[in-house]
């Protein structure tokens, strides 16, 4: 059946009411503004970044000592002007945000020499963020008797470009970076089910097995030598509130998670006070909102079964 054309003119009036609701509902559109960073800006620096830490493993084949330093030094050019624009951006939209005013008003503040900045500090954790993420690597070989190597981790374990994004992430956090930081976790979150705050610490050495469901909240401390399972939630007990009952923000919420810890599948431990011993084990489908000493094995007695025969 052929498409009707004369239905199409119903199209204006849609476009004035769909005009309308950016004056009423403006909480959810930015015009008139100064532009905020590009998503699609933001993953495509993701992409080239991972391309460096793992050099060989993604686009570019065929990479040896003879043209690598040409390979990474063009990479680590355009990234620093990419990066500082994207970082320049999300300091200027903050600071409007916060001071209610036009970003046109800060002309003489120079946004692009304080994101070069961070992004200069942020480009020399580079060569610590490769050994960190070495370390995950070798964990999760170590921690998977499934793994056949070191390849097929960097290739395609969810658990692994989870922890490489945050790590990144991270970076970007401790350096007070707005917006970036959070648009790399929800973008890593999207392609592996794996939730963590870029706030959350974490040590080296760290193992996510399979991973789907893993929620790690942004004040989490995480010690090295850490293995956790799919469906592990490190959350927060509850929301402290001032007395209007607003949320108090920048409070400890989340637990802390000692040395060669394992927890095991949809393990939940809740509570900014709650601390797991090192070298203590948390077996499935534990809830623990409390401290447990190191070398504890905490688990719950296992169900009754029934069994009868299928009519």
């Amino acid at each position: 059946m052929a498409t009707d054309f004369r239905r199409k003119e119903i199209l204006p009036d849609i476009t004035e009411q769909i005009v309308t609701s950016y004056h009423e509902l403006g909480t959810i559109n930015h015009l008139g503004h100064c532009p905020l960073p590009s998503y699609s800006e933001v993953i495509a620096i993701l992409t080239d970044l991972s391309e460096i830490l793992y050099p060989g493993y993604r686009r570019r084949q065929n990479l040896h000592f003879g043209n690598v330093t040409y390979h990474v030094g063009d990479l680590l050019d355009t990234l620093h002007d990419r990066l500082t624009q994207q970082i320049a951006r999300a300091l200027r939209h903050e600071l409007t945000t916060q001071t209610q005013v036009t970003c046109e008003s800060y002309v003489e503040r120079d946004f692009e020499s304080d994101a070069q900045v961070i992004t200069i500090e942020f480009l020399r954790t580079i060569p610590e963020l490769r050994s960190k993420l070495a370390k995950d690597v070798q964990a999760a070989y170590d921690g998977d008797p499934a793994a056949g190597s070191l390849d097929e981790i960097i290739f395609s374990y969810p658990g692994l470009e989870a922890i490489t994004n945050h790590r990144i992430a991270h970076e970007l956090y401790r350096r007070k970076v707005p917006f970036i930081p959070r648009m790399i976790s929800e973008y890593s979150h999207s392609r592996t089910g794996i939730d963590i705050h870029p706030g959350a610490t974490i040590g080296h050495s760290f193992f996510i097995d399979h991973g789907t469901g893993v929620v790690i909240g942004e004040t989490c401390e995480i010690h090295p030598y850490v293995k956790i399972y799919q469906g592990v939630t490190l959350g927060a007990l509850s929301f402290p509130k001032d007395g209007e009952g607003n949320i108090i923000r920048g409070s400890k919420r989340h637990p802390t998670i000692g040395e060669g810890v394992v927890i095991y599948a949809n393990a939940t431990i809740l509570g900014g006070d709650t601390v797991v011993g090192a070298h203590s084990v948390i077996g499935a489908s534990v809830s623990l909102t409390k401290s447990i000493p190191p070398n504890t094995i905490v688990t719950i007695e296992k169900p009754s079964l029934k069994f009868r025969e299928a009519s």
